[in-house]
């Protein structure tokens, strides 16, 4: 832990000083990943219920996706209860029936009033994914929270990878390095979060919606939680966007223009990366690709902002040396 000091950019380190940084390093973020996947191991069961807000009411039974019919269903609960009660009545006042009729009909007809006032609680109760096996529902709890864990642990890594190699970088590049080291978990974690409360809600709903009366709909739990993480890293990823056309104008391969001129074969670029992700329906590319094609835009705004700047620097850098040459002509 002693190899986690400052180090500067003029500093001169062995092999041996710097594996013995990498290692402490790699020690200190595996302690932080130890702590949150306990953390997360203990909180596993509000993790799966926010994984599970994707899921329609009733999926398993297929009943929550159609409100009509737990209306209907309802309402005939309720009349049946109301006609039950009627006929108890006319049992009460009735002498040809036998004893205990009456008591009979009244007791279906509070137990059938009971069912329409608990069938639509139950009915949009949110869904639960089904499990196979004697240790699936152990070990899906467990890729859940491995999951999670890399997704909480991601600043951290990206922290100390930064801090690593930050010290061997000029001036100039640290002034590029150190923001891309705060920006980029959070553009991943916003295409997370995006993923999470805009693209898989519609998309859960039509996938699991889609022709839903033709099969007897049952969601595997290992299958459900891989689409969704899959899909939130996929997207969190494809958030980087902005960072990646920024390092390709430093290095000077591209400019605002060449963006601007070329914007007909990003689309289709970015078709193909949304084709890429996991979710390969209508639903789930269009909410792929509507946040990508923004942030494309943003990016031609982002470098036309540089290429301003790198003007104006350079702009002011040849006027300070004609001021210096026409000092040394003087």
């Amino acid at each position: 832990m002693k190899a986690l000091r400052p180090i500067g950019h003029d500093d001169r380190l062995s092999i041996v000083d710097h594996l013995d940084e990498l290692r402490s390093r790699i020690v200190v973020v595996g302690l932080f990943m130890v702590v949150v996947f306990a953390v997360c191991f203990w909180q596993n069961g509000p993790l799966i219920n926010a994984l599970n807000r994707a899921l329609p009411p009733a999926a398993k039974t297929g009943l929550g996706s159609q409100p009509h019919l737990n209306a209907t269903l309802g309402s005939t609960l309720k009349h049946a209860s109301v006609g039950m009660s009627q006929l108890s009545t006319y049992l009460a006042h009735s002498r040809s029936v036998a004893p205990g009729a009456a008591q009979a009909a009244e007791s279906v007809s509070h137990d059938l009033l009971t069912a329409s006032k608990e069938y639509p609680k139950t009915a949009s109760q949110q869904a639960k994914p089904i499990t196979i096996g004697v240790g699936e529902s152990f070990t899906t709890t467990l890729t859940v929270v491995g999951y999670f864990t890399l997704l909480i642990s991601l600043p951290m890594i990206l922290y100390q990878l930064y801090a690593f190699v930050i010290p061997a970088l000029s001036r100039d590049e640290r002034r590029i390095a150190i923001p891309t080291m705060v920006v980029a978990p959070l553009l991943f974690m916003a295409g997370a979060v995006f993923t999470f409360f805009e693209v898989l809600p519609p998309a859960v709903h039509f996938l699991q919606g889609y022709n839903s009366t033709k099969f007897q709909i049952l969601v595997q739990a290992k299958t459900y939680y891989r689409f969704e993480i899959l899909l939130m890293l996929g997207i969190g990823l494809a958030f980087q966007v902005p960072l990646l056309l920024l390092g390709l104008q430093k290095v000077g391969l591209i400019t605002s223009r060449t963006l601007t001129l070329n914007w007909r074969y990003a689309i289709v670029l970015i078709a193909v990366i949304a084709a890429a992700l996991p979710g390969v329906d209508p639903v789930t590319m269009f909410f792929e690709t509507i946040p990508l094609v923004l942030l494309y835009v943003g990016s031609i705004v982002l470098l036309k902002i540089v290429d301003y700047r790198n003007a104006k620097r350079q702009a002011a850098e040849l006027a300070k040396l004609d001021r210096i040459d026409g000092l040394d002509a003087t």
